[in-house]
């Protein structure tokens, strides 16, 4: 092969070359051992040259790849190259970085396989920007830009990664379920079932069938035997919704499935394993419930290792305008439409209520303004009747305060000055109501310029 400015390219331009590109390269030897590292490839490692020449290849790297997954050496067992495979490596510094990486055999001039060469890419500033661009967090299908949320969202991926029980709470139709489907969608049991069991739908005896399964004869219609859903779940994750409408008797068979991780179907006599991640759910407060007697103090500690509470939308209300723009989204695609968003007076309206139906409601309202909406911007003739009907401020003094052109805004300061009014204008209980600590209410209602 020639080239026009450098001529023949021999070993010594082919050395320039790879000094010069932006992606690490280095090549190994039938032992493992490197024989060749390129510029890039040490400022990526922070590891030099001399040092790395000569080592076997993970104990430069030290790659999540390394012990099963890695390239290279599948590369050399099938003779065929890997392209973009993901990983990270452990740098000098003990930093993790996000890579890529591509594989290819080592072939000399007499078309002898000599080793294998890897190129791979660092992606920090890729997985840099994506958390910067996602400072309004999107994890599955949950959004939200409020501190709150952000908090609960950002240690999802490591509550994923165990396979400790998980209780959420929250009120209805603040997305228990859907927090749910995140942790099992990002966790290791994502390929296996995730089963949605509504616990206060169902009455024990149907709801322990439906859990454990039963044997044939176990009552008069069990003509054969029938799987539970522990069964069928099996490797997956089981989520049990209203868990807090559960008997105490019901409680106790739950509470050794979650001791020793097995069961006994109706009119079975032999236990059977399980394996599957139980998470909860609940509108109510079980601790109250506890010292009540109403819920099995023993259970409560069994499904309460992690704790997630949902706040409700209505100390979220900065994240209206971002759930708005996804349900359009949403509906645009089921009901083939294509309404471009909503009207500025909608989401006004939209900001100064107090949606006690939580999320869920709001995605109600989206949806009945979608059927009377035909095109172009929702406007708030086709909001539901109840919302065109309520005042938006009752209060005269909460009213002159949110006058803005600013709905996000003006639904901050409402907020406040609604948890001000409620708690007779003590600064420390309305942070409580609301759910933040007192210094930030403080520096809100500096930023937010409120007059008290």
């Amino acid at each position: 092969m020639k080239n026009k400015i450098f001529g023949p390219l021999n070993e010594e331009t082919t050395k320039v070359i790879l000094e010069c590109i932006s992606d690490g390269v280095f090549t190994i030897d039938y032992n493992w051992e490197i024989t060749s590292f390129n510029r890039a490839a040490e400022e990526i490692t922070g590891i030099s040259r001399k040092d790395a020449v000569g080592r076997h290849c993970w104990e430069v790297f030290r790659s999540n790849m390394c012990e099963a997954e890695c390239a290279l050496k599948k590369t050399m067992e099938e003779g065929k190259p890997f392209i973009s495979t993901s990983g990270y490596i452990i740098n000098s510094k003990q930093k993790r970085v996000p890579i890529t990486v591509s594989t290819s055999l080592l072939i000399d001039k007499s078309g002898d396989v000599i080793g294998g060469v890897e190129i791979f890419r660092d992606h920090s500033l890729v997985e840099d920007l994506r958390k910067e661009i996602s400072a309004g967090v999107n994890i599955e299908d949950m959004v939200s830009t409020s501190s709150a949320m952000k908090k609960t969202l950002n240690i999802l991926p490591q509550i994923a990664e165990s396979d400790a029980t998980v209780l959420i709470q929250g009120e209805t139709g603040t997305g228990k379920e859907l927090m749910a489907k995140a942790v099992h969608n990002i966790s290791h049991r994502k390929s296996a079932p995730f089963i949605t069991i509504n616990c206060g739908a169902l009455p024990d005896t149907l709801l322990e069938s439906e859990l454990f399964g039963y044997k044939k004869g176990a009552f008069t219609s069990a003509e054969k035997d029938k799987p539970g859903q522990f069964s069928l779940a099996h490797g997956g994750t089981i989520f049990l919704d209203e868990i807090g409408d559960t008997s105490p008797a019901f409680q106790v068979r739950l509470l050794r499935v979650l001791q020793d991780h097995e069961y006994t179907p109706l009119g079975g006599v032999k236990k059977e394993k399980t394996d599957i991640r139980i998470i909860a759910a609940t509108n109510k407060d079980l601790s109250a419930m506890v010292k009540t007697g109403e819920f099995r103090q023993d259970l409560f500690y069994r499904i309460n290792v992690i704790a997630v509470k949902l706040p409700p939308l209505r100390q979220r209300m900065e994240d209206i305008p971002l759930l708005v723009e996804r349900f359009v989204s949403r509906f645009n695609i089921r009901r083939n439409k294509f309404i471009q968003g909503i009207d500025q007076k909608v989401l006004h309206t939209l900001m100064n209520h107090d949606y006690p139906g939580n999320i869920r409601e709001l995605e109600n309202i989206i949806e009945h303004s979608f059927i009377l909406c035909t095109k172009g911007y929702i406007q708030p003739a086709h909001l539901p009747i109840f919302l065109n009907a309520e005042p938006l401020d009752e209060d005269p003094s909460i009213a002159d305060e949110t006058k803005s052109g600013d709905p996000v805004r003006a639904a901050q300061v409402k907020l406040i000055l609604e948890a001000l009014k409620r708690n007779n204008y003590n600064r420390t209980e309305a942070a409580i109501d609301i759910g933040i600590h007192k210094s930030t209410l403080f520096r809100r209602i500096k930023k937010l310029g409120i007059s008290l």
